[in-house]
C-alpha cells in the first residue's frame, strides 16, 4: 500500500506526458491521456497515476493528507518555461507603440533602443529593486501555470551587473516557488564602450567574465545572441567552447531575425537547445535532428516584435527535432507571462496540434533545460508539479479565459484562483482544497 499525503482527485482526465524524453515526431502528439484519473503524491513526489478505482486498492491516505478536488477538469504537468529574460529593471514599453505605429526592430536598437536601453536601466538599479520587479514577473508566470523556468542575465554586460543579476535568480531560487535554471548571457549585445572593440569585449567574456560567474557557481547555463549585427558564429563558437571548458551546459539564440548561421553552431557543438529559428531550413533541421538539439520555440516574441512569421514548428517536428517552448519574457518583445499564449500561438502560427503544444510546453522544455527526469510529465517518482483546469485541457488555449483553477509546486497549492485557498475540513484529520 502507498501512502500519500497529497490527491488531485475528481478530473476528467489526466494528461500525463509521461514517457521518454525527448519526444521527436510523431512521439511529440502523444500527451499520454488518461480519463477521469487520480494522482496521489507523499512529500511532494508522486506516487500514484491511475484509475480512482485502482487508487482505492493501492493508496492509503494519511491523516493529514490535502484533497484537490478538480470538479471535473483535466490536469497536465506544471509548464516549464524554457526560455525568458525576466531579470531585469526599466521599461521598454513605449518600443511597443512605435513598433505598433510601424518601426521595425532593429530601427528602433539602432537609435539607442532595445537591449541597450535595459542595460542602463539594469545596471543603475540595485539588486533589491531587480529582485523586487523579477518576483513581480514571476508570480505572474506562476499564476499562468508555470512551475519552472529557465531563466538569463544578458542586462549589465559588466562583471558587476551579470554576477549582480545572477545572484538576484539565485536568491529568488531559494525564495519563490518556481524552481529557476540559471543561464549567463554576457554575450547578450555589445555594450556601447566595446562598440569599437568587439574584439576586447568576446576576450572579457570568455576570459575573467565567465571565471567570475564559474567561480560563484551562479550559472548552469551559458547562452549567447548568434545574430547579424549581434554575435557571429564564429565568435559564438569561442564563447561557447569556453563556457564549456568553465563547465556550463550549453544553449544558443539562432536565426531569429535572419539566417545567422546560429543552428550550425548549434548542431556543430551539440548543445542541449537552439532558440528561436525563425529562419531555420530543412538542411538546418536535419543537422540539429541528427545533433539531437533541442529547438526552443518563441512565438509571443515573434507576434510582440511583429516579425511577419513564426519558426517552422512542422519543418521542425517532421525532420525529428524535438521541439519545446517558452515565452521569451522580457522587456522589449516578451510581453506575455503566459505559456499557455505561447501554446496557442504555436498551435494557430506554428501548426502545431494541441497535443504537440503541450508535450513542447512541459516534458521536452523540461529536457531543453535538462531537468527531465523529475520535472515535465505525471508519473512515479516525478516532482508533484500540476496545473489544474478549469475544464477540458484544450481549454488551455482560450486565450483570455479564466482557464486555470490551480497550480501546483511539490504538492503544494501554490497559485489558486481566487478564493481557492479555503481549507475545509469536510471530514476528521483530512484537509480537502475546494478548487
Amino acid at each position: 500500500m502507498l501512502l500519500a499525503d497529497f490527491l488531485i482527485h475528481n478530473t476528467s482526465e489526466v494528461l500525463t506526458c509521461a514517457g521518454p524524453a525527448p519526444r521527436r515526431g510523431p512521439a511529440q502528439a502523444d500527451a499520454g491521456s488518461l480519463p477521469a484519473g487520480a494522482i496521489a503524491a507523499r512529500h511532494g513526489r508522486i506516487v500514484f497515476v491511475g484509475s480512482h478505482k485502482d487508487l482505492e486498492h493501492d493508496v492509503e491516505l494519511m491523516p493529514d493528507a490535502i484533497m484537490v478536488d478538480a470538479h471535473g477538469g483535466a490536469v497536465v504537468p506544471g509548464f516549464v518555461d524554457a526560455h525568458t529574460h525576466v531579470v531585469f529593471c526599466g521599461d521598454r514599453r513605449h518600443e511597443l507603440r512605435r513598433r505598433l505605429a510601424g518601426a521595425s526592430y532593429a530601427q528602433i536598437a539602432g537609435e539607442g533602443g532595445g537591449i541597450l536601453r535595459t542595460v542602463a536601466a539594469t545596471r543603475a538599479a540595485t539588486e533589491e529593486e531587480i529582485a523586487a520587479d523579477t518576483r513581480r514577473r514571476l508570480d505572474e508566470m506562476l499564476r499562468c501555470g508555470t512551475t519552472t523556468c529557465e531563466a538569463k542575465s544578458g542586462y549589465g554586460l559588466t562583471i558587476d551587473s551579470e554576477l549582480k543579476q545572477l545572484r538576484v535568480l539565485s536568491r529568488l531560487a531559494r525564495e519563490h516557488d518556481i524552481e529557476i535554471a540559471p543561464t549567463f548571457l554576457g554575450a547578450h549585445e555589445i555594450p556601447l564602450e566595446y562598440r569599437d572593440d568587439r574584439r576586447g569585449y568576446v576576450d572579457l567574456l570568455t576570459g575573467d567574465m565567465l571565471q567570475a560567474v564559474a567561480r560563484e557557481n551562479l550559472a548552469e547555463w551559458c547562452d549567447v545572441f548568434c545574430e547579424q549585427g549581434v554575435f557571429t558564429p564564429l565568435e559564438s563558437r569561442a564563447i561557447l567552447a569556453a563556457a564549456r571548458a568553465a563547465g556550463l551546459k550549453l544553449r544558443i539564440h539562432a536565426d531569429e531575425l535572419g539566417a545567422s548561421g546560429g543552428w550550425q553552431v548549434a548542431a556543430d557543438l551539440h548543445v542541449r537547445s537552439a532558440d528561436h529559428l525563425l529562419f531555420v531550413d530543412s538542411e538546418g533541421a536535419d543537422a540539429l535532428a541528427k545533433a539531437g538539439v533541442v529547438a526552443t520555440l518563441l512565438p509571443i516574441a515573434s507576434f510582440y516584435l511583429k516579425l511577419g512569421r513564426f519558426a517552422p514548428g512542422r519543418l521542425l517536428i517532421a525532420h525529428g527535432v524535438a521541439v519545446a517552448l517558452g515565452t521569451d519574457v522580457n522587456p522589449g518583445g516578451g510581453f506575455s507571462p503566459s505559456m499557455p499564449f505561447a501554446m496557442a500561438l504555436a498551435c494557430f502560427g506554428m501548426g502545431l496540434t494541441f497535443e504537440e503544444s503541450l508535450v513542447a510546453a512541459t516534458i521536452n522544455a523540461a529536457y531543453a533545460i535538462d531537468r527531465h527526469d523529475r520535472i515535465g510529465s505525471l508519473e512515479a517518482g516525478r516532482q508533484m508539479d500540476a496545473v489544474i483546469v478549469n475544464g477540458p485541457a484544450i481549454d488551455l488555449i482560450r486565450v483570455g479565459a479564466d482557464t486555470i483553477r490551480a497550480v501546483v509546486k511539490n504538492g503544494r497549492v501554490v497559485a489558486p484562483a481566487v478564493g481557492v485557498a479555503t481549507f475545509v475540513n469536510d471530514r476528521p484529520y483530512r484537509r480537502s482544497i475546494d478548487t
